[in-house]
Formats: structure tokens, sequence, C-alpha cells
């Protein structure tokens, strides 16, 4: 592991990004912004799940205009996702946003892009460029021949290069794209360049049976090379199941450490139970458990507490009987159908 490089340090609300404050976590709400309710209600349940940060689409004026009701319903620092409507901007600042997704150059007139910068100023208010691989200028794609990590890099520099212009500093940026290895060089040759912070995640990841793969792949690789300020993992699934892994993925690297850490082996010709229903209805009773506890479900009473020995509380099991045990010291023996409830009420008492 390399150490976070130290961007410049900005606040999203009254949350710290960069200067080496820890990665924060976000997501995107995936309901209509003009439904109040819904949307608030899907973003407290993001809270719980441990969103830190979360962003809206805002297409029109109706979800616009819907903004400051639904800041008045959450806790967390809320950013409007905009495109091109500089109109659109204006009011997301009016209704109170903590930060804008917005990349300056596809606003129109350097005068509207002014009064954008300007009213983001007076507020504090910071703007996200986000480069996506599937969005990039025409003449980039005709210098480059496809969306490279060069033609990336390029065009954020292009989008830092107006806001520089107009004195205004509190960026951060994002250079996304569907295909892992071309996401993890820009964001290097970014890194290499810039000092603002970066918000890294890779687009369009697909359903969760590839998504989570692609996504820990490439968001581990550049966290684990000290980039990435904040993270979202991009999900066709439920919004809490991106929070889920994006703290799998930051606690498998020891950058946070945020509810249970389940370990359970593959199985082999040794188990002599079901493991896998058994971890099944472990994961099902402990995922509203936000103690950084690491919990061993293992097949087998002969290395199961020598291979978990790290565990805070663990069980294995035999052929009708099995064992809990604590950082790999066996504490009692009971019945296999009793490892379960035995395992629960330990964790319990920790």
């Amino acid at each position: 592991m390399k150490p976070r490089k130290k961007t410049r340090k900005i606040f999203v609300g009254g949350t710290p990004i960069g200067g080496k404050h820890p990665v924060v976590v976000q997501s995107m709400t995936k309901t209509d912004t003009a439904d109040v309710r819904t949307t608030v209600k899907q973003i407290r349940s993001l809270e719980s799940s441990g969103c830190e940060i979360i962003r809206l689409a805002v297409p029109d004026a109706n979800a616009a205009g819907s903004l400051g009701k639904i800041k008045e319903g959450i806790t967390i620092p809320m950013i409007a996702d905009i495109h091109f409507d500089w109109r659109l901007a204006l009011e997301a600042i009016r209704q109170g946003v903590d930060g804008l997704r917005i990349n300056p150059g596809n606003i129109g007139s350097l005068w509207k892009i002014k009064e954008v910068v300007t009213a983001a100023g007076d507020k504090g208010i910071p703007i996200r460029i986000g480069v996506n691989a599937g969005s990039l200028e025409n003449d980039l794609l005709k210098k480059y021949g496809h969306p490279a990590p060069e033609a990336l890099v390029e065009s954020a520099g292009r989008h830092i290069g107006i806001l520089e212009k107009l004195n205004f500093t509190g960026i951060k940026v994002s250079l996304k794209a569907s295909d892992v290895v071309t996401t993890v060089q820009a964001y290097r040759l970014f890194s290499k360049k810039y000092d603002y912070p970066l918000h890294i995640g890779i687009s369009e990841a697909g359903p969760p049976s590839q998504g989570i793969i692609k996504s820990s792949v490439g968001l581990g690789i550049l966290l684990s090379e000290g980039i990435g300020d904040t993270i979202r993992v991009s999900l066709t699934a439920p919004p809490e199941e991106e929070i889920r892994v994006a703290y799998t993925i930051l606690g498998s690297l020891g950058l946070r450490k945020r509810g249970v850490n389940l370990i359970s082996c593959p199985t082999c010709g040794r188990c002599r139970i079901d493991l896998r229903e058994l971890v099944g209805k472990v994961e099902k009773k402990i995922k509203n458990i936000d103690k950084p506890l690491t919990i061993a479900v293992m097949g087998c009473v002969v290395n199961g507490p020598g291979e978990a020995r790290e565990a805070d509380i663990g069980i294995a099991g035999g052929k009708g009987r099995g064992i809990l045990f604590r950082k790999g010291e066996i504490i009692k023996r009971v019945n296999e159908n009793q490892l379960l409830n035995e395992l629960l009420r330990e964790i319990e008492r920790l």
C-alpha cells in the first residue's frame, strides 16, 4: 500500500474531502428527484447504510425545485448532478445544495459559466468536474481515436482551466469509464499532473455479479496506490448495495472500518455441514450490525479456529456438533443446530 496522495482540501457541506482526510463513501439516488417523499425515503435508508454524501440527478426545473424540500428531510450533504443547463445549476444553488456536478465547458457561453461559478463561490459550494468516456468532446475522440486515458485527462484539464481562469479552485474531479484499465490509467495520469481531490469509480459497472468485481479490481488498484478521496460503486442494484460494497473494498485495504467483516471457508471434502446455508443465515442476521467485528463461519472443526484465529468470534461445524471460538481459542462445544444461536448470543455480548 502506498500512502495517500495529499490533495487539496475542499468541503461538501460539513464533510472534508482531500487533504488526507478519510475516503468518503457516496452514492446516487435512483428515484425521480421531483418525487420528494420517495427520494427522501431512499436517502434516509442510505444514511443508515453509511452513505456520507448523496448525489441527485437534476434533469429539469421540477427536479431542481424539489431540492430544498429534500434537503430539509436528510442529514448528509447533497450534490446536484446537472448537464448543460446553467439555469438548473443556479436554481440548485438557491435551493441550498452542498455541491454541484457540472462540466463548465458544457453549459454554453462564458457569461453563463461566470454566473454559476460566482453563485457557487459566494455559497462556498464546490464543483465536481465529471469526465466520462461515453461523452468526450468530438475533437478529442478524433485526436485519440477512442476514449483513451489521455483523452479523459485532457478533457478534465480543459474544464479545470475554465474554472481556474475565473479564480475558482473548489474543484473535485472524476474520470470514469466502464473499462477498468482505461479508468485506472486515466486516474494515474491525472494524479501525477494535478493535486485536486479525486472522486473515483467505474462507470456503468453493471449488475452485482460483474459490477462488484470490476469495481473491486479498479478501485482497489487506485486506493492501494494512494489515489482517491471519495468513492462510489456504480451498480445496477439498490443503492444500499453500493454502500455495502464500497465499505467492503475500503475495509479490505484497511482504509475504513464499518460493520462486520464476515469470513468463511470455501468448503472442501472435510466439510460435513451445509455451510452455504449457514453463512447465508449469518449474513442476514448481521447485516445491520455497525460494530467493527470480524466474524468467522468455518466448515471444519479441525482447521477452522486456526485459519480464522484473528476473528473476534467464530463458529466451525462438524457432523452433528460444532464449536464456538474467540481469537482462535475454543470457548464452547454445541450441537450443530445451535451454532447460529450461540454465535448471535456471543455477538451481542461483544
